[in-house]
Formats: structure tokens, sequence, C-alpha cells
């Protein structure tokens, strides 16, 4: 089997990578970083299959898709996605073949087993779901996604009051609820850099709920949020910038 892996997370494809390595002994791999070098490495080694993250920078999974869907033999597809539980069904109603991050052994070998051409009605139903983001502002989720023993839960960006980066997870905390997430705190940041500050190297905060910066005499700085009971500690070397984007709100 020849397999091409296109995210534009370079973990994300050496995850994918060892995982095919260990279900299909012997498959030749190849990576891209995005679109257009997935263009490219399939015009050079014509994979059977192709491991496609939905959302990337400039050409998104879904329009490289259509691309390969006008070859006289386009390669199979398995969808790489984030989405809510929503989307998901969408995704399942369609019968393309999927996986969701951080894909997990035996889901890849699902996975495997139910990938192939996705055709041009497919790929017009994926296109009207492939962007479940705020308004005018592209690329960004308005939900935050991961698949616990109780199936696929999500919970709200806006109803997030901080991140907290604790082992290998991550823990979205809301009023009402916590949800573990596999994203890391670099990837959030950057996508929600808008939504969130960062105030330690550990914890990320909405800026939309904060209550007020509190320090107990002798301790650090931290940051009150309406409607939980976390604090987020400010470190130090973020505490100058936090005030003043405080100021600036």
């Amino acid at each position: 089997m020849r397999v091409l892996v296109v995210d534009d997370e370079q973990l994300a494809r050496e995850r994918l990578v060892r995982l095919l390595q260990k279900l299909q002994p012997g498959c030749e791999c190849w990576q891209a970083a995005n679109g257009s070098q997935a263009l490219e490495l399939v015009r050079q080694h014509n994979p059977d299959l192709l491991l496609l993250d939905i959302r990337m920078p400039g050409m998104t999974g879904i329009e490289l898709a259509a691309k390969l869907d006008s070859q006289a033999q386009p390669p199979a597809v398995i969808f790489c996605t984030a989405y809510d539980e929503y989307a998901l069904e969408a995704l399942q109603h369609q019968a393309v073949a999927y996986l969701l991050k951080p894909a997990r052994e035996h889901e890849l070998a699902r996975a495997l087993a139910s990938a192939g051409r996705v055709n041009r009605v497919q790929l017009a139903s994926l296109g009207a779901i492939s962007e479940p983001l705020e308004p005018g502002v592209p690329g960004q989720r308005t939900q935050l996604a991961s698949q616990t023993h109780r199936g696929i839960e999500t919970m709200p960006v806006a109803d997030v009051r901080c991140l907290l980066a604790e082992q290998k997870y991550v823990t979205a905390c809301g009023r009402d609820a916590q949800l573990l997430i596999p994203d890391t705190l670099k990837e959030l940041e950057r996508e929600f850099g808008e939504r969130f500050i960062r105030v330690h190297r550990n914890a990320l905060v909405a800026r939309a709920h904060i209550v007020r910066l509190e320090r107990e005499e002798g301790g650090p700085w931290t940051v009150v949020l309406d409607g939980v009971s976390q604090r987020p500690v400010v470190s130090r070397r973020h505490l100058g910038e936090v005030k003043q984007r405080l100021v600036t709100d």
C-alpha cells in the first residue's frame, strides 16, 4: 500500500505514519504539509490512499479532494477531523471514511477498512459542513471536541473560561463542565489568540470572562473568572503583558 499523509501539523503526520506502519507493515508512506505539496507528491508517487486533514491553511482537505476527483483513478481518501458531533454525524451520513483527531490505532484500522473514492455528491455535502467557524474569523472552530468513553463530547468555545495544560491533555473549563481535549495550548493560542490570553506557560484565559486580577499577601497573581472556581496563576513572565492587555480591552 502507498499512502500519503497530508496535515499541516508535523506531529500529527508522524503519529499517523507510525500507526500505519504498525497496521500495514511494509507500506510506503509520504508526508505533505499542505495541499500544493500533496498534489506534487500524488503526481510523483500515485498513492493508493490519502490521510487528509480537513482544516489546513490555504487549500483545505475538501478542496484538495475535489482536485483529485478529476483524475482518471483518484486515490482513496480518509479525512482527519476535529469536528464536533454534528459534523461527525454528517460525515457518517455521507459514508466517508474519517478519523477524529488524535487518531487511535483501532479507529485507523476501521477507517482503512472503509476507505474509498470520494464522489462529487459527497464532496459537495462535505463542503457545506467543512467550515463550522466563527463568522468572519477564517479557520476558527466554534466547538471544542473530544472522544470519551461516552462518545463524542463538545463544548462551545464561547463557554470556555480557561484552558489548562496538564500532562498530555488540556482541560477546557466552562461554567458547568470540564472537557479534556487533544489540542495543545500552542495550537489553541494560535487559533483563538484574539479570544484567549496566555497568563502562564500552562494556562490560557478567556478575555471576555476575566473579572479581575487578584493577589493574596505573599502569593502569586491569579485571574478571577466569572462562573468558575479555577483561578489560573499569572507567571512573572506574563504579568506585564496581561495587565497591559486588560487595560486596553
